[in-house]
């Protein structure tokens, strides 16, 4: 279903409200870049901070815009399963292609809760990707949880990987990907190796700014063009970096300042980032090939 690349959008924002004229000009430069789809709601949207009339805002303006131009995967992951529920209900009124749920942090479920997480969050009937990322959760799953999990819930059809463990994440692509569901790669600066291992698609919060560079090199990949793909990756990778400088989606967002495409503005608990940060991605900025960036 998924084939190629998802920027996971930010929320822009304009003296603290949602900015939707900014928020349509990045839509349409993502499906000028020839994206495959879209992940609406993510963490890289600050939804943490934002509210239920403004997720549902998003939703109803950003798929107004894309409608069947890309695939749609809505966010609706929490700690909690009641409010997962919520959520998916909130999502499914716009059709989505997938529900994105990540597995509960903080509380860090065993694999019977587990299961009976996923599997009420399947009930509405929309395929899941279940979205693994240790850094932020606290929990990693082996190999061998994943597998009794999607055997339980086999709804789960498909994995936002944003783990680093790069034996792990091998692993899963030989034992699952291609084959029991879809393995996405969730980390912008391992996208060759997931490519490498036969993943077919990239959610990408970098991709915000990059997204031609990401599109490119994923065409080239499956021309069999590797080398030509890696130099793409290679001529990208250190904005690609410096998007994570500080934390998601603060660089971003001064990238796409830079752009002309909306503000840095980020709401609170976030804060801007700093001078010295700045001035750090000024310089790659200015050294990166135009033609990469939206």
């Amino acid at each position: 279903m998924l084939n190629g690349i998802l920027p996971a959008l930010i929320t822009p924002f304009k003296d603290d409200k949602i900015d939707f004229e900014s928020l349509e000009k990045l839509i349409n430069k993502h499906l000028a870049s020839g994206v495959c789809g879209f992940v609406l709601l993510g963490t890289t949207a600050e939804t943490p901070a934002l509210s239920d009339k403004e997720k549902d805002e998003i939703l109803k303006f950003s798929t107004g815009i894309i409608g069947k131009k890309a695939k749609v995967v809505i966010g609706v992951g929490s700690n909690s399963t009641q409010v997962t529920l919520r959520n998916i209900d909130m999502a499914a009124k716009y059709s989505p292609d997938m529900v994105l749920v990540v597995t509960p942090y903080y509380n860090k479920p065993n694999l019977s809760g587990m299961i009976a997480h996923f599997q009420a969050a399947a009930k509405a009937g929309i395929p899941i990707m279940l979205y693994h990322i240790p850094g932020r959760t606290g929990q990693k799953l082996s190999v061998g949880f994943f597998d009794k999990l999607l055997g339980a819930v086999p709804q789960i059809k498909a994995v936002k990987e944003s783990d680093y463990d790069i034996a792990r994440v091998t692993e899963m692509a030989v034992k699952f990907g291609g084959k029991r569901i879809e393995y996405v790669c969730g980390n912008d600066d391992l996208w060759p190796i997931f490519l490498a291992l036969g993943g077919k698609a990239l959610i990408s919060a970098a991709g915000n700014s990059l997204t031609p560079a990401f599109v490119k090199i994923h065409k080239l990949f499956m021309q069999g063009k590797t080398q030509e793909a890696m130099a793409v990756f290679a001529a990208a990778y250190p904005l690609i970096k410096a998007s994570f400088y500080e934390v998601n989606p603060t660089c971003p967002k001064y990238i796409l300042e830079k752009l002309g495409i909306c503000s840095q503005q980020v709401r609170l608990p976030l804060g801007q980032i700093s001078e010295e940060t700045k001035e750090q991605i000024d310089t790659i900025f200015e050294h990166t090939d135009r033609k990469l960036m939206i």
